[in-house]
């Protein structure tokens, strides 16, 4: 007699161990879910279905439908109630959903006991978030970082589907061949934790080894930060001509990206541009944008990007200044000072767009972006004034260190040694006066720029 084959519900639950089912793809078809917890609740249940819907987007899932539940606080046993998920059965049997997105994080046991109820896999927030920067991490440290913080969420989840198929009882000596299996998967994800661990701090002393470079250069540093989807890459563009990915998706930067860029003339800066944050951000996934964390950290500027178009701007400027304060900084660490840019002006309506010490600008018009460097100007160059210097050719090697830095706004040779013009603060001035370099008399006294 054959043995019976497993029906399509069946199938639906046997865990495959690969991780598959902790994750999603872009061919899946999705139904989102949440809770309205009403007053009791901080973040407003319909902003943040939008966003699961934008994460969804991003992941490259398609969303059939979403439905929000009104109740105090989510079902110890299945997250959402069990006529609200008879009703979500029935309506990803109608419209062939192939997984369950749900705007919270769950328990093992919400997870499977849900999976069961609705013969299909079902995601969790932070898994969806943990699948984007698989996705799209691009350099070696980033990938390692969340294949590692997707195995430890995944670990206390490993469910044996196997062994409730073909367990006939309970006890020692009585489990079946699908908890066996399940022990030999945790003891592989171990290993391969280990394995990743290790690999891990070779790539940290790689790091730290590129973080002294950064640090020793001339040229100050100034991070970007925001929201995910703020407008940082675009922002970038506009002050470096650099060519980052601009889309209109979340978390399109994941990896630190470094352009040099004009802030005044004859000065200019490093612009790091950063990960997006975003509420919820989970802990395991922090040490994947690590390089992003210590740029932040080491800068001597940091530009604070706001999308001032979103209703729920204000929310998400306390999400990254908590993240900035928890993840980013220790508590004795010494902050750089934060310059908060309100983004996107050109399709805000208000006439009060930003308050007195922000800059309103917009990135992609390029409204205000002289403002914002003025600003920068003023914070990372006090003091400035346009001097003409005479550099003898007995110290053509501080003319070496202006030229690498690309202080130099006008050159000329002439019989004594090169005749420069560069800004300068009085500090320096009198540093290189004191090197053999020669103050023009006529700039001498001179306070503003031509």
């Amino acid at each position: 007699m054959s043995e019976e084959k497993p029906s399509r519900e069946t199938r639906k639950l046997i865990e495959d161990r690969l991780g598959e089912r902790a994750r999603v793809f872009g061919a899946e078809r999705a139904i989102l879910a949440g809770i309205d917890a009403g007053r009791s609740s901080e973040v407003d249940v319909e902003e943040a279905m939008e966003e699961l819907a934008s994460l969804a987007t991003t992941a490259g899932i398609s969303v059939l439908a979403s439905v929000i539940q009104r109740r105090d606080r989510p079902s110890p046993r299945t997250f959402l109630g069990k006529g609200k998920v008879e009703e979500v059965r029935a309506a990803a049997d109608e419209l062939e959903a192939d997984v369950l997105i749900v705007n919270d994080d769950l328990s093992p046991a919400q997870a499977r006991n849900l999976e069961e109820a609705l013969s299909r896999k079902v995601v969790d927030r932070t898994q969806l978030i943990m699948d984007i920067f698989a996705q799209r991490a691009a350099t070696k440290e980033a990938r390692l970082q969340v294949e590692l913080a997707q195995l430890r969420y995944l670990l206390p989840r490993l469910r044996g589907w196997g062994s409730a198929l073909t367990r006939t009882g309970g006890g020692i000596g009585t489990r079946g061949p699908g908890e066996t299996q399940l022990e030999i998967d945790r003891f592989k994800i171990n290993r391969r934790i280990h394995a990743l661990q290790k690999r891990l701090r070779k790539t940290e002393s790689e790091r730290s080894l590129r973080r002294r470079k950064r640090i020793r250069s001339p040229l100050p540093q100034i991070a970007l930060v925001g929201y995910t989807n703020s407008g940082k890459s675009t922002l970038l563009n506009r002050l470096c001509g650099a060519d980052s990915a601009v889309e209109d998706k979340l978390f399109v930067t994941l990896d630190t990206l470094v352009r040099r860029g004009e802030i005044a003339p004859g000065r200019r800066g490093l612009f790091v541009d950063t990960v997006g944050f975003i509420r919820e951000l989970p802990h395991d996934l922090v040490p994947a944008f690590a390089a992003t964390l210590e740029a932040v950290r080491y800068a001597d500027v940091i530009l604070h990007v706001i999308d001032r178009s979103h209703r729920a701007w204000e929310r998400d400027y306390r999400v990254v200044l908590g993240i900035l304060e928890q993840e980013v900084f220790e508590a004795d660490d010494e902050r750089p000072p934060i310059i908060d840019v309100y983004n996107k002006i050109d399709v805000v309506r208000e006439e009060r767009v930003a308050p007195a010490q922000g800059v309103a600008l917009s990135a992609k018009e390029g409204t205000n972006v002289d403002e914002l460097l003025a600003r920068l100007a003023e914070l990372l160059f006090p003091g400035d004034r346009s001097v003409e210097l005479l550099v003898p050719f007995a110290a053509t090697g501080r003319l070496h260190d202006l030229i690498e830095q690309e202080r130099i706004e006008t050159l000329d040779h002439t019989a004594e040694g090169v005749l420069v013009r560069i800004a300068a603060s009085a500090q320096e001035i009198e540093e290189l006066a004191s090197s053999g370099v020669r103050v023009n008399a006529s700039d001498d006294v001179r306070d503003e720029r031509p």
